[in-house]
């Protein structure tokens, strides 16, 4: 973890107080001195907070592990833009010190896990651990029963997208009906999903994300509700 981000989990500082604080020379870890906010510090570094006339160590607060079901028309960020940040429907101390593993367009629903524990996080949206997160999608087009059985191969087999040389990583299609169906991605790449659609001749026009690893969205979660994790489902990364 930052050092600027332990002060801030250790304190009621924000991330521009933390760095203030740094380069005053205050901050020490293992007894010595550090300025520079980026340094990383683990569970076993001492960080004291020394004022000259006394020290103080510091201990960051418990990292939090969250599950929301995302509404339409807001966004997986921490900044505020065309869409507001669905940060705002987290009533906690320094929400927006939060940050979503694994986003969502603006107009898709369904599951995201929200973190302040930047490792854990990283078993999620690294491509290296082919992490799946299964989707159901709405289509324009209706998927006739004799091509039904050609399409799963096809999505098994990697789709080619536009502007990509290589094929996508081997997905599962799930057919439910005519227009509906489920799929599991293992990569998250610029709006995969409706391009991996639309490279077969179809639209995505509904959207909705159900299941993360083996975290599966809360069925009792409506839109902009959310509920913090199990230890098994924080284990389970």
């Amino acid at each position: 973890m930052r050092l600027d981000k332990f002060i801030c989990k250790s304190t009621e500082l924000t991330r521009t107080e933390a760095k203030k604080l740094l380069k005053s020379g205050t901050v020490k870890v293992n007894d010595v001195v550090v300025k520079d906010p980026s340094t990383q510090v683990h569970e076993n570094n001492t960080i004291t907070l020394d004022n000259g006339a006394s020290e103080r160590v510091l201990n960051a607060r418990t990292s939090r592990y969250i599950m929301m079901h995302k509404p339409a028309d807001t966004i997986c960020s921490n900044v505020d833009e065309v869409y507001p940040s669905l940060l705002h429907y987290i009533d906690l101390d320094k929400a927006f010190d939060l940050h979503i593993a694994g986003r969502l367009d603006a107009d898709t629903t369904g599951l995201v896990l929200i973190t302040d524990d930047g490792r854990w996080s990283h078993n999620i949206i690294s491509p290296k651990k082919d992490c799946p997160k299964t989707y159901r999608v709405q289509l324009r087009n209706n998927i006739v029963e004799d091509n039904q059985n050609a399409l799963i191969n096809k999505f098994s087999q990697g789709i080619q997208l536009q502007g990509e040389k290589d094929l996508t990583k081997s997905a599962i299609l799930k057919i439910i009906t005519e227009n509906e169906v489920l799929l599991t991605i293992t990569e998250g790449k610029y709006h995969q999903v409706k391009r991996m659609f639309a490279a077969v001749g179809n639209k995505v026009i509904g959207l909705h994300r159900e299941q993360i690893g083996n975290i599966k969205l809360d069925e009792e979660l409506s839109e902009g509700q959310w509920r913090f994790l199990t230890a098994t489902e924080i284990q389970s990364f």
